[in-house]
């Protein structure tokens, strides 16, 4: 029976498409229960959960993602209709176009560099360093970067959800700490630092936020497949 069902698990996609929707839709429902309480945003706990049910039934990342493919198609009309609240802000973004660049190029430069020498510090494989590298982009654009200099596609795609999910998680204690009160800068530093899960987030408290968030996770997924050749060639990678 177990052999039946695991084989079930492994050739259909239905029950890996049933369950991450439902346990988004749970995680939700608990999200706003607690008062939108940061340790409790969707993101972290339904991968909480999917995780659980995929290590209990021996599943593999590759067979879990197959079966979520038809979800990833949903990412480019998602990401085009991020268009919208960019063109509301297009004003605002023409006057700030130099500190967005600079911001862009030093938050770009310190998630790769930073990423690779931690990850060297601790005595980190080739492999694993290539996963991490790219961790601050967008899945779409991260994983690719990764399987390009022979990484793992699974501990790049876990290096990237823990970066958004942290980021999503300490974003407004950073927030206050840094008595910001700029949504523009705000939803910056958020969509840079915590790519699609960041820009989410932000989408939630303030268009602005959400807007200039979208445009910062736009812009360092290019960043990223530009640099991060050139900082692996500086570091005889």
């Amino acid at each position: 029976m177990s052999t039946a069902i695991g084989s079930w698990l492994a050739a259909s996609p239905l029950p890996w498409l049933v369950l991450t929707l439902g346990c988004y839709l749970a995680a939700m429902a608990l999200y706003r229960r607690s008062g939108c309480h940061p340790l409790l945003i969707p993101v972290f706990t339904a991968v909480v959960v999917v995780v659980g049910v995929l290590l209990l039934t021996g599943t593999s990342y590759a067979t879990y993602r197959s079966g979520v493919a038809p979800l990833a198609l949903l990412i480019g009309p998602a990401t085009v209709a991020l268009a919208l609240p960019l063109y509301a802000q297009r004003a605002r973004i023409r006057a700030l176009w130099l500190p967005l660049t600079v911001a862009l190029l030093v938050g770009c430069s310190v998630a790769l560099l930073s990423a690779l020498g931690l990850g060297w510090v601790f005595g980190a494989s080739d492999s694993t360093l290539m996963a991490l590298a790219p961790k601050s982009a967008t899945i779409p654009i991260a994983l690719p970067m990764a399987e390009r200099y022979g990484a793992t596609a699974s501990l790049a795609a876990v290096a990237v959800a823990i970066t958004g999910i942290a980021g999503a998680m300490l974003a407004p204690l950073l927030i206050r700490l840094l008595r910001s009160t700029d949504p523009a800068e705000q939803g910056f530093a958020l969509g840079l630092s915590a790519h699609a899960i960041g820009t989410a987030r932000a989408l939630q408290i303030h268009p602005t936020m959400g807007a200039f968030a979208a445009l910062a996770m736009g812009l360092n997924g290019v960043a990223t497949a530009l640099l991060m050749p050139l900082c692996l060639a500086l570091l005889g990678r």
